[in-house]
Order: C-alpha cells, then structure tokens, then sequence
C-alpha cells in the first residue's frame, strides 16, 4: 500500500522582550538558576500579572507578515495541568480567541518549487520553567528562571506531506520571526523549537490518521530525523496489524528513535477558562497602524528585489535573504564596490565566505572578513589590479589578520596583476620556446593543449599576469 504523510508543526518561538509577559523579571539567558522568577512568575498569593505590551506588539508584527488576521479581541486562559517546572499548576495562554488568527506563508524546496503552508493560529503564552536531569543522580533540578518568559505559539495548518517540507517551513517560520527581530532563534538555548504532529494515511483518503506529537525537537536536522522515523514507526504498525494510538512521543537523537511519554491530552483534558485576573486584549487600528510602520523589507520581499532589480538567480537570491544578517552584509559588500556587479558579489558571499565561515564553525555576524574589506577584494578584481585567483589569496590573508583591506595585502605581498603587455609577452615566448611539441600538437589541431601553456604562463607569472590578456596573446602567437 502506499501512504501519505500529514504533518503539522507547532512553534514555539521566545519573544525578544527583556522583561517577562506579565511581570518585570528579567528574560536575559544565563543567569543562575531561579535568580530570575519572581513573586508573580511563582504565582504567589496576593499578585497580580500585568501584560507586557511590547510581547503584544511582536504578535501582531508576526501576524501582519503572515497576512494573518488580527483579533481586534482576545483572551488569556488558563491551561491546567501539573508538572514540577509549573510553579503556579497553570499556564496562562490563549484559546479560544488568538490574537493572531488564519495566515499563510510561501516555503521554497530545493528542487525550486514553492508551496503555501497555512498558519492556524498564533497565540501568546508564558513560557515553563525547566527541569535539569544531567547534574542530579538519581534527582531532577528545577530552574525557574524560564517561567513567564513570552511566548508566540505559532500553529500551522496540517498542509506538509514529507519531512522536507516541515524543514523548510520551520526554516522559513525561524528566518522571518529573526527578520522581525521579535526572536534570537536560538534553538541550542530553548527559544526557538517545535512540536510535530505526525500521521500517515493511505493515499487518496481524505480522513487523517492517528496523529502522535513529538515533543521539543531543536535543531532542523532533528525535525527531518525524528519525523522520518516516526513515519516509519506508524506504518509499520498499521502494516503489522496494528492501530496507531494517539499520544506524546520523545524523540530520542542519539538511538534515532521516537518512545511514547504520555497519551495525548485534549483540550478539554487542561480545563482552560479565561483567566480572571487578565482583561481581555483588546488592539485599535492605532496600534496595528504603528507596528506596520516597523515592517522590514520581507524576506521574500528582499528575494524578489534581488532578482528583478539585480538580475541574481532566484537560487542565489533565496540563499542570500536566507537570513537577514546574511542578505545585509551582501548589501553592504555590493554598497562598497559601488553596486557595479551584483552577481559577482552574491557569488563571493555564498561561495567563498560561506564556505570560510561554515569551515570555521561560525556565523555571518562573527566574520573575521568585514564586508568592506570584502569589497574591498571585489574592487582590485574588478580594476585588474588582482586576478581572482590572487583574489582568493588577499582574501585569506585579509582573514588571517594579514592585513586590513586589498590595498594592504597586495602590497605587503607583492601580488599586483602584471598588465604590462610587453612583460606577458617575453613569458609566454618563453614558454613557446620551450615546448616546441605542443606548440605543433595545437597548430595540428589539438586544441586542448592550450590550456597547457596558459597554464605555463600563468606559473611562470607566478600567477600575476592577466588572464585575459595571457588568452588573447596566446592565441595570437600559437597561430603563428
């Protein structure tokens, strides 16, 4: 039988806000254990929350990126349950009214093609505490110093059929939320992660299958492992004989399996009623009108721009708005070579930093090369100071703290361009000279040979001479 896959992810992004959402401690990561939870974070008799209305602000502005609706009227609710890193036994979240409400977002594959995703709901909750197993034998430590960190639950309809594409809308959903600057993204550190819900059906039925929830997977190359092997996990069952149940499940990354850890609750199941200490959040035009206004260029916004206005491949244009920090150091090594070759630009960042940076282990903010000095390589390229073989010297030297900019490195290390005609000339007369057998394999007609003695030249040159101007005066002499 073949079958189809439907997932659904639920993301849980931390808001950027330095306070919580509804007290004044602070969210700033790190810090020693439950130095950071207050009296109303614990839920202590006699407090009162009060709503963080910068966290508000950075629903709605995720929400008009996502030409999501926007509830002129939500509600906080209380979500009922008991774990040890819950201090209050609650969780004030939204229900039934999100502030956030139906959006859609577009997701490029590899192969080039796009599809829309649509987003259920977006909702504001406070994040739990944490429960620390590694340094307690046989105990569990609790850090409350997460509790009442904002939340934005962002829930997407069940439109994915295939682990590649859940990666590419959490990828795409971590990309826009860093673009927004309303979320670090950091999953290594908890504020950015999701929920997959997985179920398998055969093909052609409209009803969906079973769905299991893994729980907590952080990091892109886990969603795509666990979701796989959760797939094959539920087919194997019904194929056995089986009926898949509906539960919670821990993906496990190390033994690359997925392990029930508790039936699936429904909703009903945490008794939500609207919080009695919170009115309901109401929004005016006003303030829709404000966090409009402090809308970024979009990342597909930037993609198209790119294309059309740049003449890049929508390929390298993807790759470069991938990140906003990524798409605004490429526009600033364009801005220093004074916006002449944009291809030549994008080819660079995607190719040899990228490459640089990935070898290092490091990101695009933490580049040893600025993107002035980096235009400033481009420029001598560009002026035949350099070749861009020479280029790709200046650049690691430029990298290895050699020297402050082109200009610096070429000087220090001698590596200006030989253009002088006449000098190009006398090496590869040389190199005729001395090699009189390919000179009459390529006069009788093997002309793959020239690539020898441009070669030749080139190494004689110690790689200084103008490739272009070696081509043309090779040809000139070989034809005699």
């Amino acid at each position: 039988m073949e079958w189809e896959v439907v997932i659904g992810l639920e993301i849980h992004a931390q808001l950027a806000t330095k306070t919580k959402i509804f007290s004044g401690a602070a969210t700033a990561y790190g810090a020693a254990p439950n130095t950071q939870a207050c009296a109303v974070d614990l839920g202590l008799p006699g407090v009162l929350p009060v709503l963080n209305k910068e966290a508000v602000r950075m629903a709605v502005k995720f929400g008009l990126a996502v030409d999501a609706e926007i509830a002129d009227r939500s509600v906080f609710a209380r979500k009922n349950y008991f774990y040890p890193d819950l201090p209050k036994g609650y969780q004030i979240s939204q229900f039934e009214l999100p502030v956030v409400g139906k959006g859609q977002i577009t997701i490029e594959m590899e192969d080039g093609s796009e599809k829309i995703v649509g987003i259920t709901r977006a909702h504001l909750e406070e994040d739990a505490g944490k429960s620390l197993h590694e340094d307690f034998h046989g105990q569990t430590g609790i850090d409350l110093n997460r509790a009442g960190t904002p939340l934005l639950e962002i829930v997407s309809e069940p439109d994915m059929r295939s682990a590649k594409e859940a990666v590419a809308y959490m990828r795409k959903i971590h990309s826009l939320v860093r673009y927004l600057e309303i979320c670090d993204g950091n999953m290594q550190e908890g504020s950015f992660r999701c929920d997959a819900n997985v179920s398998v059906r055969p093909k052609g039925q409209e009803k969906f299958g079973t769905r299991a929830e893994l729980k907590n997977i952080n990091s892109f190359r886990n969603v795509e492992r666990a979701i796989n092997i959760e797939v094959e996990r539920q087919i194997d069952v019904i194929e056995s004989g089986g009926t898949v149940v509906q539960e919670t499940r821990l993906y496990d990354a190390d033994k690359n399996e997925t392990r029930s850890m508790r039936s699936k609750e429904e909703a009903n199941d945490y008794r939500y009623f609207p919080d009695p200490d919170l009115l309901p959040l109401v929004l005016d035009e006003g303030l829709l009108e404000q966090v409009r206004a402090t809308l970024p260029e979009l990342p597909n916004e930037k993609r198209d721009r790119f294309v059309n206005d740049m003449g890049l491949s929508k390929y390298d244009a993807s790759v470069l708005t991938s990140s906003r920090e990524l798409a605004d150091y490429f526009e600033a090594v364009l801005a220093a070579t004074g916006n002449k070759d944009p291809k030549q630009c994008a080819n660079w960042v995607i190719g040899d930093l990228s490459g640089a940076l990935n070898k290092a282990g490091l990101e695009i903010t933490e580049s040893p090369v600025s993107a002035q000095q980096l235009g400033s390589v481009l420029l001598r390229i560009q002026d035949n100071t350099i070749s861009g073989k020479i280029a790709k010297q200046v650049f690691e030297a430029i990298w290895n703290g050699e020297g402050a900019d082109a200009d610096a490195v070429i000087e220090s290390k001698g590596l200006k361009q030989v253009t002088d005609t006449g000098a190009i000339e006398a090496m590869i007369d040389e190199v005729i000279a001395a090699n009189p057998e390919q000179v009459q394999q390529y006069r009788d007609g093997k002309e793959q040979v020239f690539g020898f003695f441009v070669g030749q030249v080139m190494k004689a040159s110690k790689g200084k001479a103008n490739p272009g101007q070696v081509n043309d005066i090779l040809k000139q002499k070989l034809a005699g």
